[in-house]
């Protein structure tokens, strides 16, 4: 009975909160839901990397061998091998997987500090700060052409409902919606390779600030062809949502009724068809900002693009943890940003909607 009492009396003023301000009580349950996620997948990275086999440790040992062309005396393999133990206590690799990931957590929320790359020692936040505006560039481009481009084929196609162009329109959206992504890469790239037209790497090999213009142009040049593979990966499938989404609105009942009424057919299709597709795209974009940045990852190993995709490659290859569990939870990081985003969004747009409401 004081259990229940105790219960009701936390429970009601969360409950009355809730009616109050729906909208803000939705935003802070995403959050905390993103908090959660973030917490498991960091713990179920470092068990995966705890898994595989060797460490950042066994690399290092690997080059002095191979310095050494595999000459070393025992007596300085020995040395070689407690100077590996004392590297490995000293980077508290010799812990459980579960002490060490706690223990990088309490650096963070505490110091807000990211540790250094095992590998450069190099700060880690320096590391992706470093990455993360291109990776974040190529991606908003992507996003912005497509939204631009599914929209504005994708209503003028619904118009076209049942036609020989809706039908080679929809069927090759469908092709490029099913075209596996690596392989698009891959034929891009040989392409480049084989035309000359354009470079086969995604990025100039000057920095900015030695000729900005300059620089400005050869960007444009290197990131088209890594830009062409992401668009053509993610305008067919959104296209397609638009393109359906806008039939349905336009099957029914008060579209009728408007015709009927003699509502001009554009404010029809603009002021009321096109604005419900609104909804879907808003929800599907998060999906969609989140497939490409899980798709940047080949796409940036393929044109040698220097994203936090190709980074990520990198700290993976070389078993540095502190630089993959940081990049790895910013990726999630700004997916699960992108996806309360495109929730509040949808509760703004659309006044339906009335979050922690029945």
């Amino acid at each position: 009975m004081k259990f229940s009492t105790i219960l009701i009396a936390v429970l009601e003023p969360l409950s009355r909160t809730r009616k109050r301000f729906p909208l803000a009580t939705f935003i802070f349950g995403r959050i905390v839901t993103m908090a959660v996620i973030l917490f498991v997948l960091g713990f179920a990275v470092f068990g995966l990397m705890e898994l595989a086999p060797g460490d950042i440790v066994d690399q290092i040992m690997i080059q002095q061998l191979m310095a050494t062309d595999g000459a070393m005396g025992r007596g300085d393999q020995q040395f070689a091998v407690e100077q590996l133990e004392a590297t490995r206590a000293a980077l508290g690799l010799d812990r459980p997987f579960y002490e060490q990931y706690f223990r990088w957590l309490r650096q963070v929320i505490v110091h807000q500090d990211l540790g250094v790359s095992l590998i450069s020692r190099a700060p880690v936040s320096f590391l992706i700060g470093t990455r993360l505006a291109n990776s974040v560039l190529l991606n908003m481009i992507s996003l912005v052409l497509i939204t631009i481009t599914s929209f504005a084929l994708g209503v003028w196609f619904s118009t076209k409902a049942g036609t020989r162009t809706d039908l080679a329109a929809t069927f090759f959206a469908l092709v490029l919606h099913a075209f596996p992504g690596i392989l698009m890469l891959i034929l891009l790239q040989l392409f480049a390779a084989s035309t000359g037209f354009f470079p086969v790497t995604g990025y100039p090999g000057f920095p900015f600030s030695e000729a900005p213009a300059r620089f400005v142009f050869s960007y444009a040049h290197h990131i088209f062809l890594p830009l062409l593979a992401a668009f053509l990966g993610g305008v067919g499938g959104t296209m397609r949502m638009i393109r359906a989404t806008m039939l349905d609105q336009l099957g029914q009942p008060y579209i009728t009724s408007l015709r009927a009424r003699g509502i001009a057919e554009k404010r029809v299709y603009f002021n009321h068809a096109f604005r419900n597709t609104l909804n879907p795209y808003i929800t599907g974009s998060a999906n969609l900002l989140a497939g490409l940045f899980s798709g940047s990852l080949i796409l940036e190993i393929i044109f040698a693009y220097p994203g936090i995709g190709r980074l990520m490659y990198e700290a993976v290859i070389q078993e540095d943890v502190n630089l993959v569990l940081a990049n790895l939870m910013f990726i999630s990081f700004l997916v699960l940003v992108g996806m309360v985003l495109a929730d509040i969004t949808l509760a703004l747009v659309d006044p339906r909607i009335r979050y922690g409401k029945e």
